[in-house]
């Protein structure tokens, strides 16, 4: 039987100033982010999109804007929202915790959206080539997740269960964090990587980003605690399976349309 290690949040605490673990994993999908974007420009069917180095920091501090403000916003309104309308403030009180993946993504598109019509490049040619960079970032914030002992999964009988003390019980649980770091974070970006490096029709990439993330997401939260808050929906699905959903379809559509 396996007990949650409690690490301490705090990676490191000088006088007054502490730095979170979450906080250092955001630092380091940032810095995964701009490492592999300069291998990625340099591949020849970027280079002949005419993207530079430049073009990945560039893009970098718009899509920071959109993780957090999407992420922080995504939490508030589509997990709680009549709190929310009712507590508008509250959304500014984000060292209570509350990121939502999906609003992250909604937030990194409108920045996309930005930054393409800035260098005046088609939106999807902008997404094709920074998909590959998102899942390895993803695999930070669940390795942030698992140190934090939150998100944790539902009740289990498999052997390498887990007690998360944080739930308030002494139950085994599925550690569905790590579940999420191997799928949406290193196995899609494995995949994601190796089939971006050769010449794809405009939207395939960003296709098997949304299709690849869809099904690792829906699947894990059959392993996922739900929030308590929200528990299941319709059909006995998460909030996580249902906006899930859309980027499955998006993601079939974007493969399968026809285009150049």
């Amino acid at each position: 039987m396996m007990i949650h290690p409690q690490f301490d949040p705090i990676a490191i605490q000088i006088g007054p100033l502490a730095v979170h673990w979450y906080g250092l994993m955001y630092l380091m999908a940032f810095m995964q982010y701009l490492l592999l974007g300069r291998l990625r420009v340099k591949q020849p069917q970027m280079q002949e999109k005419g993207f530079i180095a430049q073009d990945i920091e560039d893009l970098l501090f718009y899509a920071v804007l959109g993780v957090i403000l999407g992420g922080r916003l995504g939490y508030c309104f589509f997990y709680l929202p009549s709190y929310y309308f009712a507590n508008p403030l509250d959304i500014f009180k984000v060292w209570q915790g509350g990121m939502a993946f999906h609003g992250g993504f909604l937030g990194v598109i409108i920045a996309i959206a930005w930054f393409a019509k800035k260098r005046g490049l088609q939106f999807f040619t902008v997404a094709d080539m920074i998909a590959p960079l998102v899942p390895f970032g993803l695999a930070f914030g669940r390795i942030g997740n698992f140190i934090n002992g939150e998100l944790w999964g539902r009740p289990t009988t498999v052997s390498w269960g887990m007690i998360f003390p944080q739930a308030g019980d002494q139950l085994l649980r599925h550690p569905s964090q790590l579940y999420q770091f191997a799928g949406e974070g290193v196995l899609l970006g494995l995949l994601l990587w190796f089939y971006s490096k050769y010449p794809r029709k405009t939207g395939q990439t960003s296709g098997v980003f949304a299709l690849g993330y869809g099904i690792f997401r829906f699947l894990v939260e059959f392993t996922r605690e739900p929030d308590r808050f929200l528990g299941t929906l319709s059909l006995g699905l998460s909030m996580g399976q249902w906006l899930s959903i859309p980027m499955i379809v998006l993601g079939i559509y974007l493969l399968f349309r026809k285009t150049s």
